[in-house]
């Protein structure tokens, strides 16, 4: 039936039409609103790009005027001996013509971190993070190794060399704004000293210190208990932690103890939650502190670490574009250098940094209760004859290493020149095994002790390390023909921190980082075996203690070195580990990145200050 259109229809759709307009312009309306909230955001960006630049030119500015550059009330400028700070080598980088902030650093970890939390956390990766977001007094030039300020501005050594007094920048902050005072310093030592906080490693470190007293609110004392050789790196290198963001963890310790990513620094980036990282994240991401004092503003606008413990899927990840390096295995390395498609995306770098220290295994004593096979220093010495260290740098590691003596670097004075390491000799290793009452007393091509109990021990190692996977089973056919049993026992990295803090292993394989001069004290000396210091294989020797705390106490350089040397010797006689090899390292680089050098210290890439950058062009991440 035909239906007439009626007054009600024309109210109707004139309803529904006016309805659609005013939809149409809600939306146009809403459509510039978000224009103008990015213009605003822009607008921010250049603001904050502008501020800056600018604290860049105060900062430098600052820094011609007290170095006599610049004279103040002068018509002109002159030109005095230059006094170098952290920043020089990273302001040289900015003038470069193509230079450009922006963009981000996308790298990745081999294992997965239990916590970043300062003193609490205690892995490299840990301490990789933590550089880019605290900062302490002093740093080393990776060129010159010299001490610089960083946020110490001067510094002054008393004539009996107890007492360090640096004067501070006053305009350093923290990430959230609040200024970096003397006080903050004189909080972080006694925060570490306080034995309430599960700091026992720091705690052993900076017992030479008897107090850390701040005379101005940006003067700050140093007052050593006794001389003491390192007594400058240790002052100077406290990572400084806000008094603000951490003292009231003093109420209920336990909660730092226990936290996961407690992180807040004066750094040039910071966390976007200083309280909220958690390991079940994946990865961990920095973005630029907006509020970096520096006067050389960091060039990236975000650093990234993904964590990818497998290292075929880290180098597919790599060729994929996805992270920005990757450090290659030697066999791989080797191979990727005739990879073409590789080569055009990446520069590779090997080199042996000063700082990257060695591996070892390390031989678990046990207790004086209960003393394992390695309590006895023939039986360290013939595991040491037994790895045959030469083999496996030739065939695992394609010669990209070096046969280890001891804790010290070969080139540096600590080492005796005519100290050399033990070869290869399954017949030393036999004749002091058979010395310690080990002997295959029923011809099964084992060795028993006295009571017939076949010599046999676990090596635990990092499972998903597959060059030590290839050590270990090589190791494990070694050992066998002196009739030593080794069981190969690959573990999970938090079972292995956990297993080090237990003492809960027969022998370990792991690395050491090492510094220019190295203070093995922490590691060796027997004051360091209780609670959970890093003595973990219960090793003694009172002469080796002698000697080290002599040495440490010593700070004439040249009065100094004969006494590392003989604590070298002792180490190298008494083997509490078979130290293994120092490794080159094999790294592939994106080549966006500019200005990459190999320095003393090795590859400048994601030092601090950053000095690398990547020119506008080249930039894949947006801001």
């Amino acid at each position: 039936m035909d239906r007439q259109f009626t007054l009600k229809d024309l109210v109707l759709f004139a309803t529904l039409g006016l309805l659609i307009v005013l939809l149409l312009v809600a939306m146009y309306m809403v459509d510039r609103q978000w224009l103008k909230l990015a213009a605003m955001e822009h607008s921010l960006q250049e603001q904050a790009q502008d501020m800056r630049a600018l604290r860049g030119q105060l900062g430098e500015l600052e820094r011609r005027i007290r170095s006599g550059e610049v004279v103040a009330g002068a018509t002109g400028e002159t030109t005095a001996a230059q006094q170098g700070d952290a920043f020089d080598r990273a302001y040289a980088a900015s003038r470069q013509p193509d230079y450009a902030e922006g963009d981000w650093v996308v790298t990745a970890f081999g294992t997965g971190l239990q916590t970043i939390t300062p003193l609490v956390s205690s892995d490299a990766y840990a301490s990789q993070v933590q550089s880019h977001v605290l900062e302490s007094l002093l740093t080393r030039d990776p060129q010159t190794l010299e001490w610089v300020g960083l946020l110490a501005r001067s510094w002054q050594v008393s004539d009996d060399g107890l007492e360090f007094t640096f004067q501070m920048h006053p305009e350093a902050r923290f990430s959230d704004g609040e200024p970096l005072t003397a006080n903050d310093v004189a909080f972080t030592f006694a925060f570490i000293m306080n034995p309430r906080i599960a700091a026992p490693r720091e705690r052993a470190y900076y017992s030479k210190i008897e107090s850390v007293t701040a005379t101005g609110t940006h003067e700050v004392v140093f007052r050593f208990r006794e001389p003491y050789f390192n007594a400058l790196s240790l002052a100077g290198g406290l990572a400084v932690l806000p008094q603000h963001f951490y003292a009231p963890y003093l109420e209920n310790p336990e909660a730092f103890n226990q936290s996961k990513g407690l992180l807040l620094g004066s750094g040039p980036y910071r966390l976007g939650d200083a309280r909220g990282w958690t390991p079940d994240q994946g990865l961990v991401e920095l973005e630029r502190n907006p509020r970096y004092w520096g006067r050389v503003q960091p060039p990236y606008e975000r650093v990234i670490w993904r964590i990818i413990e497998n290292d075929s899927a880290r180098l597919t990840t790599f060729r994929n574009g996805d992270i920005d390096t990757y450090s290659a295995r030697p066999l791989e390395y080797r191979r990727l250098l005739d990879d073409a498609a590789l080569s055009a995306r990446a520069r590779h770098f090997e080199y042996m940094s000063p700082v990257s220290g060695y591996s070892y295994i390390a031989w678990n004593q046990g207790s004086a209760e209960r003393p394992s096979p390695f309590a006895d220093r023939r039986v360290r010495e013939a595991m040491t004859w037994l790895t045959d260290r030469q083999r496996i740098i030739d065939e695992v590691f394609l010669g990209y290493a070096e046969v280890a003596v001891s804790p010290f670097n070969p080139r540096s004075r600590q080492h005796d020149p005519a100290l050399k390491p033990r070869g290869f000799s399954i017949e030393k290793a036999r004749a002091l095994l058979r010395e310690a009452g080990y002997d295959d007393r029923d011809g099964d091509g084992v060795i028993e002790d006295a009571e017939g109990r076949p010599f046999r021990f676990e090596l635990t190692f990092f499972q998903d390390s597959e060059d030590t996977k290839r050590m270990v089973l090589l190791l494990r056919d070694i050992y066998a023909r002196a009739g030593v049993l080794l069981e190969p026992k690959p573990t999970e990295w938090s079972v292995m921190i956990e297993a080090i803090q237990k003492r809960d292993f027969d022998a370990i394989t792991l690395g050491w980082t090492s510094g220019l001069e190295t203070d093995i004290y922490q590691i060796f000396h027997s004051s360091q075996i209780e609670g959970q210091a890093d003595n973990y294989v219960g090793y003694r020797n009172p002469e080796l203690d002698r000697l080290i705390d002599q040495a440490r106490a010593t700070v004439d350089e040249d009065a100094r070195m004969p006494l590392w040397q003989a604590a070298e010797r002792i180490l190298h006689e008494d083997q509490p580990y078979t130290f293994l090899m120092r490794r080159q390292q094999l790294l592939f680089v994106d080549r966006r990145f500019s200005n990459l050098e190999i320095t003393r210290m090795g590859l400048n890439f994601q030092m601090l200050p950053v000095e690398t950058y990547v020119p506008a062009p080249e930039q894949k991440y947006p801001r």
